[in-house]
């Protein structure tokens, strides 16, 4: 997917959360000197989000830290980089911060979030078909609702759908 945010995939529309999610890969890319999307590295690590994610899981952030950069960056605020992007890369727009939230946190004005040790994972399905034929069912149908799993709680939302059609 690389800069275009999970609901865009679905939905083919930008929103203030779709930029949001564009900005947490800038910040991942500028961190670790690497594109989203790297078919030139080992599988594990093709997907930065999910590489990155699965390193600060297992509390070993740093070695995403791009290589070109030895030991010379501040580690605090490559960490909060690095948290800061992956927080805005959350696959779930309603878990992304607001843009002033994630340059608060940035600045050091904020505490840094706690993230799962595991990247959600969002699935797709797309809702029932209704009989009925409506505009506003018409609407609803167009979009998928989505469920994902994280190791302590599972989370279902067809919140995409309704505050889409909320919208317009």
């Amino acid at each position: 997917m690389g800069y275009l945010a999970p609901e865009c995939v679905v939905t083919g529309k930008a929103s203030k959360e779709s930029d949001v999610y564009s900005f947490g890969i800038v910040a991942l890319e500028i961190a670790c000197g690497r594109k989203p999307l790297d078919s030139k590295v080992p599988e594990s690590q093709m997907r930065l989000v999910e590489w990155v994610w699965d390193l600060y899981g297992m509390g070993r952030l740093f070695e995403a830290v791009d290589t070109k950069l030895g030991s010379d960056f501040d580690e605090q605020e490559t960490e909060r980089l690095m948290t800061v992007g992956l927080w805005c890369a959350h696959p779930d727009h309603n878990f992304r911060p607001k843009i002033r939230q994630a340059i608060h946190v940035l600045n050091f004005e904020a505490p840094m979030p706690t993230l799962p040790p595991k990247l959600p994972v969002l699935s797709f399905f797309p809702l029932p078909l209704n009989t009925t034929t409506n505009s506003s069912n018409i609407s609803q149908n167009q979009y998928s609702s989505y469920t994902y799993n994280t190791d302590s709680s599972k989370f279902t939302s067809s919140s995409i759908a309704s505050s889409l059609l909320n919208k317009e």
